[in-house]
């Protein structure tokens, strides 16, 4: 046929040195590397494991919360509740001594399940990035670059390099997508997962509901008895202002400072507030148990002791007044009684002279012809 154009030629040339140059950088790489092959394969492996993995996370997150829940209630119903009661018992240590061990055993019981609970799920994505919670666009990306170079399979000789790369994307783009960041704070990586449009704060609500209905049904079952009374009100004091403070953080009303825990989320503070209630119901119901005081029971007895005591003084009375009455007459003045001091303290209150028991005899002393007062 025709010759090409010069310029169709030259562009031809240029697009086949291209294509010869690839295959040479290609083969070269293939040649250096025996691992070539290897490294396709567990690119490939590793995609399918973390698309699995995510698959796996997101069924594993619904039930996550709920058997987290139960396994905390019945370890400190079963287990944490006895060892307090027994650190609590009257007799074993002094009072400070025993509420000390007491409070420092479920806060060290607490604070290592809680622990184990966070290092089982691992980091968020601002923990990935090293950035704060009210991190900006600038800061996300700066961050990012500096983690890409020291996380990227060229350079990283990890086995897990390609799947860490990944997540760090991953993070990165949540991040920067100021709709998915939202979500992601408020409601956590299950409900950004879900990938929809808007979240229905309704039912995000009725979940809550949901929740705190179950516990403080527990709460009204586990504080039964005068003896809980304390306890009971703590408990549902501290479930109310938990109830206000998340729905507040759920709806925006309120926005957690920057100081505060910096590199969790909203979603992680809420049900790191649902792991430690466990341990301040049971907390609340050793300590107000061992702290109670039954006022009706110590006025009763308060009562008791009063009625035995004025019986004591009335029996002292008539035994005075039974001494007088057979030591009177003439002798020596005897000393003046209880029961005399009060008789002479009345007379002067009406006007009377005080006379000493040895001149008055108080079964005629104040009736007309000296006629004895008759015994009823």
């Amino acid at each position: 046929g025709s010759e090409l154009p010069q310029s169709e030629s030259s562009l031809l040339h240029g697009l086949s040195t291209d294509l010869i140059n690839k295959f040479r950088r290609s083969a070269r790489r293939q040649i250096a590397s025996a691992e070539w092959p290897t490294v396709v394969a567990r690119t490939t492996s590793t995609k399918d494991s973390t698309a699995r993995r995510r698959r796996g996370a997101t069924n594993a997150a619904t039930m996550g919360d709920s058997e987290s829940s139960l396994f905390s209630f019945f370890f400190y119903v079963l287990f944490v509740y006895p060892a307090t009661n027994w650190l609590l018992k009257p007799g074993r240590f002094s009072r400070t001594k025993g509420l000390t061990y007491a409070i420092s055993l479920l806060v060290a019981i607490a604070a290592v399940k809680t622990g184990l609970e966070l290092k089982e799920q691992g980091p968020n994505y601002y923990q990935l990035m090293k950035v704060g919670r009210s991190a900006t666009a600038l800061e996300i990306k700066r961050s990012y670059k500096k983690m890409s170079l020291e996380l990227h399979p060229d350079k990283n000789p990890s086995a897990t390099a390609l799947d860490d790369f990944a997540t760090l994307k991953n993070a990165y783009d949540v991040l920067m997508d100021m709709d998915a960041r939202e979500v992601y704070d408020r409601f956590g990586p299950e409900k950004l997962k879900q990938k929809v449009a808007v979240i229905d704060e309704y039912k995000v609500l009725v979940e809550v509901a949901i929740f705190y209905a179950a516990w403080g049904i527990m709460t009204w079952m586990l504080t039964l008895g005068k003896h809980n009374s304390n306890a009971r009100q703590w408990v549902f004091t501290g479930m109310i202002a938990m109830l206000v403070v998340e729905v507040m953080m759920l709806l925006k009303e309120i926005e957690l400072p920057a100081w505060f825990l910096p590199a969790m989320t909203a979603h992680e503070l809420i049900q790191l507030g649902h792991n430690l209630f466990p341990a301040f119901l049971n907390g609340c119901r050793c300590i107000g148990a061992y702290l109670f005081v039954d006022l009706d029971g110590h006025q009763r007895a308060l009562l008791g002791a009063l009625h035995e005591q004025n019986k004591e003084v009335l029996r002292a009375l008539r035994d005075i007044q039974t001494s007088i009455q057979n030591g009177g007459g003439a002798g020596p003045a005897r000393p003046m009684s209880v029961g005399d001091a009060m008789r002479n303290l009345e007379a002067e209150l009406e006007g009377k002279d005080i006379k000493h028991p040895s001149e008055v005899n108080i079964f005629s002393d104040g009736f007309p012809d000296g006629k004895k007062k008759s015994n009823a």
